[in-house]
């Protein structure tokens, strides 16, 4: 088997490109449960595969030869595919990754979508092993210039981007996602309301948006949205839940408790905020929490039933909301802070490997690991910042500075 990969790894030496096919197999029922197979798209069952009687095989039983695969690291499974068809069956289905999953041998990935001096949206992927950025194939055409559009995660590898503005067509309703299990863009019922500039969220494994601007078709005028609306992937159908309290466009929300808090512009273009309790469906101001709201920053990121939120611009210094005292508190100061410029901007914080993951704009990385005695801050990637400075350097003598600057829109984290 080594000689095989080997081999296949002498054959090429670049990862395929993202796959735009839209085909999508259940999850395999022994791994994950009938009730994990009704939140895939319905498409053919994807049955265990059988490794044999391929002239290139290793040979090896059926179940030894997948706890060997199982065991690769992520960032090698292109080369997997490349020793053979029935290889590379396994790998596109859900079988492998159900496995890997409940072996705790899945790996978490981070995922950037960002957007440069131009309006053109891409897309790169952070390895935290190999402590490097990749860039990916170009998103799928709709989002390459998009703005004010949603991304979301569901089922920890399935990346949603939804919505926003088409620069020709104005607000969509367009939904697509991409699957890190089968590396493959593929298209999801579109949303009921056309909007853009909205806030989104995932409690329950369930997809939410709310508010945002729509257009004159479908949205209201063109002004705000009090409109809510929740994607099921189990029914692969979107409907409406309660309106938000006033029309309102987010610009930070997070889930925190089991509720949704979102801080946002309102209609007279004040400050406010609400939050949505999906048991009791139902909106209400935040007016009980007016110490959080009010030092509430972005980005954040809840974790360990803590809401933790960046106190400065490049995101090295972090506090926690405290609930029992109503108040922010417990800094955690990495002690060197990067700068205030806009390339070194914390644009993103999401949790990685238990640790809270801060992303800026110039892709530097940094993080921390919260809960412990003493949180020390760890670079992962922090090449970002030189190349910024290199971008922003040559554009400046070549007289459009303004051009050169990058900001980076989304962060998940997806698992595979």
């Amino acid at each position: 088997m080594v000689m095989i990969l080997g081999q296949a790894m002498d054959r090429r030496n670049q990862a395929p490109p993202v796959d735009s096919s839209a085909c999508l197999c259940r999850v395999e029922r022994s791994v994950a449960g009938a009730a994990a197979a009704r939140l895939m798209p319905r498409a053919k069952a994807c049955a265990q595969p059988s490794l044999r009687a391929a002239r290139s095989s290793p040979g090896l039983p059926d179940d030894l030869a997948v706890a060997c695969l199982i065991r690769v690291p992520r960032g090698d499974h292109w080369k997997l595919r490349l020793v053979c068809r029935r290889w590379s069956r396994l790998l596109a289905g859900n079988y492998f990754y159900g496995l890997r999953r409940r072996l705790g041998l899945a790996e978490q990935w981070v995922y950037a979508v960002k957007r440069d001096g131009e309006g053109r949206v891409s897309w790169d992927v952070l390895d935290p092993a190999r402590r490097a950025w990749r860039a990916l194939p170009p998103v799928p055409g709709e989002y390459a210039g998009a703005a004010g559009f949603g991304c979301a995660v569901l089922g920890g590898c399935h990346l949603y981007l939804l919505g926003g503005s088409d620069p020709r067509r104005g607000p969509m309703r367009r939904v697509v996602f991409y699957s890190a299990r089968s590396n493959r863009w593929h298209r999801a019922p579109d949303m009921l309301r056309r909007r853009h500039g909205f806030g989104c969220c995932v409690m329950g494994n369930r997809l939410y948006v709310a508010g945002g601007e729509g257009c004159g078709v479908g949205g209201g005028g063109g002004g705000g949205l009090r409109s809510v609306e929740v994607f099921d992937p189990a029914k692969n159908r979107w409907s409406f839940v309660s309106d938000m309290a006033a029309s309102l466009m987010p610009f930070v929300s997070a889930v925190h408790g089991g509720r949704w808090y979102v801080k946002g512009l309102g209609a007279q273009r004040q400050v406010m905020s609400q939050v949505y309790s999906p048991e009791a469906d139902a909106w209400s101001a935040a007016h009980e929490l007016d110490a959080m709201v009010t030092g509430w920053r972005s980005p954040s990121a809840s974790l360990g039933g803590r809401l933790y939120a960046a106190d400065c611009k490049d995101g090295c210094r972090l506090r926690a909301y405290d609930e029992a005292a109503g108040a922010w508190s417990g800094r955690v100061d990495g002690g060197q802070h990067a700068g205030s410029s806009h390339a070194v901007e914390a644009a993103a914080m999401v949790a990685l490997h238990g640790k809270l993951c801060v992303v800026r704009n110039d892709m530097s990385v940094s993080v921390v690991d919260v809960a412990a005695a003493s949180p020390r801050w760890e670079t992962v990637v922090g090449k970002g910042q030189m190349k910024a400075f290199v971008a922003n350097l040559l554009s400046a003598i070549a007289g459009g500075r303004g051009r050169a600057k990058n900001r980076v829109l989304h962060c998940q984290v997806l698992e595979a």
